[in-house]
């Protein structure tokens, strides 16, 4: 194990490179230099980004201007700067770019996600999308947003989640996003997903939220046939905690790195959730369902490509719920039909990879 001691931050060709100071674990304790590139992978549910638009084939009624909550475009605007506000900070603290890839939920198309990366704050990281429309009946869905200077696609589709009968009202949920790109010329695929809510109570709606995640393991097991050893992410709002068999089971995603096997899922969360920390708070409790997962090939620090370092939540104080019914919760956009004038009632996730920068020869 290693720690940075300390950074600095150079451009080279507009990537970030960090100096790491290292401390080897070895006899002598001797000091290392190393130099690292790094990459912020984030999750982000935006809590019903809707246009002002009416879709007549979605119940998006209540998110227009004559509906009940008046939603109309100085609204629709303040909620976009907000959540660039959050997006511009995620990861900064390693990386002054932020996310290289940022998977994102509750999104109604992808007006709304051109609008967002169009915010000032964000614009100039020319952030580039990924989004299908689904037959969710709310008219959400998830999308992609990624930094071209770190990643670049090659393939994407839609997988369909068929629900159980009897585990849910509706009859649609969220597709799963399917990503294949090259981050800093490594192949690697991600999976963005929002599996079905706890509406209608928890016992009744896992099958349906078990119903996406074998989709999405189904998925990463016809990658393992052709690529094995493939560097996979699974992130989304779950609707489940990692101890949840959707995830600890069908995703079979492991709270200890030495539990993980070649092939296998390593869940950076389990522990924070184990200590009471949290993603979203329902009844006073915390739950955290905003998860990524990674496959075992991004644990070896000792390899020629990224490497994963540090998970985090972005929970900074002016996201937090300051007074009211829902003090202490992350800082909502709504307060039933009024607007709260928040941000998300999720906080986002992310997580750190490096890579060792070898010297010239």
């Amino acid at each position: 194990m290693f720690q940075y001691v300390c950074i600095r931050y150079t451009h080279d060709m507009n990537r970030i490179i960090i100096v790491f100071f290292l401390l080897i674990s070895c006899a002598s304790l001797s000091a290392q230099k190393k130099e690292y590139k790094s990459a912020v992978i984030a999750f982000y549910n935006l809590e019903n980004l809707y246009d002002t638009v009416d879709n007549t084939m979605t119940n998006d009624e209540e998110f227009l201007p004559k509906g009940v909550r008046n939603y109309g475009t100085a609204v629709y605007f303040s909620k976009l700067a907000k959540l660039a506000t959050v997006i511009s900070q995620i990861g900064t603290e390693l990386n002054p770019d932020g996310p290289a890839i940022l998977g994102v939920a509750e999104v109604e198309n992808d007006t709304v996600l051109n609008d967002l990366v169009h915010q000032p704050l964000l614009v100039k990281r020319n952030y580039k999308i990924v989004h299908y429309d689904s037959k969710d009946i709310r008219g959400v869905d998830v999308g992609l947003l990624y930094n071209p200077l770190y990643f670049t696609v090659e393939a994407s589709d839609k997988l369909f989640v068929q629900l159980p009968g009897g585990s849910k009202d509706a009859f649609f949920t969220r597709d799963i996003l399917w990503v294949k790109g090259k981050l800093g010329g490594e192949t690697i695929h991600i999976y963005v997903n929002h599996w079905p809510s706890r509406s209608g109570g928890e016992a009744r709606s896992a099958p349906a939220r078990n119903a996406a995640a074998a989709v999405c393991r189904h998925h990463m097991d016809s990658i393992a046939k052709v690529e094995p050893g493939a560097k996979v992410i699974v992130m989304g709002d779950l609707n489940d905690d990692p101890v949840n068999e959707s995830v600890a089971g069908i995703i079979n995603a492991k709270g200890k790195i030495k539990d993980v096997r070649p092939g296998g899922m390593f869940n950076p969360w389990v522990e924070l959730y184990k200590k009471g920390i949290g993603t979203l708070a329902y009844q006073d409790a915390w739950g955290l369902f905003d998860q990524i997962l990674i496959s075992q090939a991004w644990l070896n620090k000792n390899q020629p490509g990224f490497f994963y370092y540090q998970q985090h939540i972005f929970n900074k104080e002016y996201l937090v719920e300051n007074q009211g019914r829902y003090k202490g919760y992350p800082m909502r956009t709504w307060d039933g039909n009024t607007y709260r004038g928040g941000y998300s009632d999720h906080f986002p996730t992310y997580l750190f990879f490096l890579k060792e920068v070898q010297p010239a020869k």
